[in-house]
């Protein structure tokens, strides 16, 4: 095919600007693409990885209804070395915790909540984690541990939980005037309409007297 002028000058210029730049042109080609395979593999992964979780917390659902405590906490503990990055691990995990508790296995149970404290996906699985690793410890008679576990800073909607599991600790202390201002934390945090209001009340007014300006850590 024979140019013209005009086209054979262009033709030279596209050579030479292709002969300066065409390799770094091909490198960031090739980065690019490598970079949204990556990602849609990573995807493609994730996608995977979420499936089989979800499976997995079927079976651990599954052998918590059957009160199989054995194969509930083998079951978890394959989802937290495999899935530990998906929501379901942080929820079979605490289902594991309820069948532990329930079957007297303290020790499991705060394993469990442990797990969730450390490693759970959001921030409120973690505080829910904490609240109930609390009253384990309540049972227990460690009242300066479960103190500990509930002070910090907290999810806002978790403010009534939080105060209410306080309360028990400090009233198992017979400290009651702080005991008193704990409940009287998780009233004013609440709503009328929270299922848990008329027991904390039932308890503050156990307690007798009128809560004091106690500052509660």
């Amino acid at each position: 095919m024979a140019y013209d002028h005009e086209e054979q000058e262009q033709l030279e210029s596209l050579k030479a600007w292709w002969k300066r730049y065409g390799n770094l042109i091909t490198w960031l080609l090739i980065a690019v693409l490598s970079v949204f395979s990556v990602w849609k593999g990573w995807g493609i992964y994730q996608s995977r990885q979420a499936g089989q979780a979800a499976q997995l917390y079927d079976e651990v659902q599954k052998y918590v209804q059957d009160k199989d405590a054995a194969k509930v906490l083998r079951a978890v503990t394959d989802m937290q070395d495999k899935f530990s990055g998906t929501a379901y691990a942080q929820m079979a995990s605490m289902l594991a915790a309820k069948s532990a508790f329930d079957a007297n296995d303290s020790v499991s149970a705060k394993k469990q909540l442990q797990w969730v404290q450390e490693h759970g996906k959001t921030a409120e699985y973690q505080a829910l984690a904490k609240v109930r690793l609390a009253g384990i410890l309540l049972d227990e008679k460690s009242y300066d541990a479960a103190i500990k576990l509930l002070s910090g800073d907290f999810p806002a909607e978790m403010a009534v939980v939080v105060a209410d599991r306080k309360g028990d600790v400090l009233a198992a202390q017979s400290k009651t005037d702080e005991a008193r201002a704990a409940y009287q934390l998780a009233l004013d945090s609440g709503t009328d309409k929270n299922p848990a209001r008329q027991l904390i009340q039932l308890k503050l007014d156990a307690l007798g007297g009128s809560p004091e300006k106690v500052v509660t850590k």
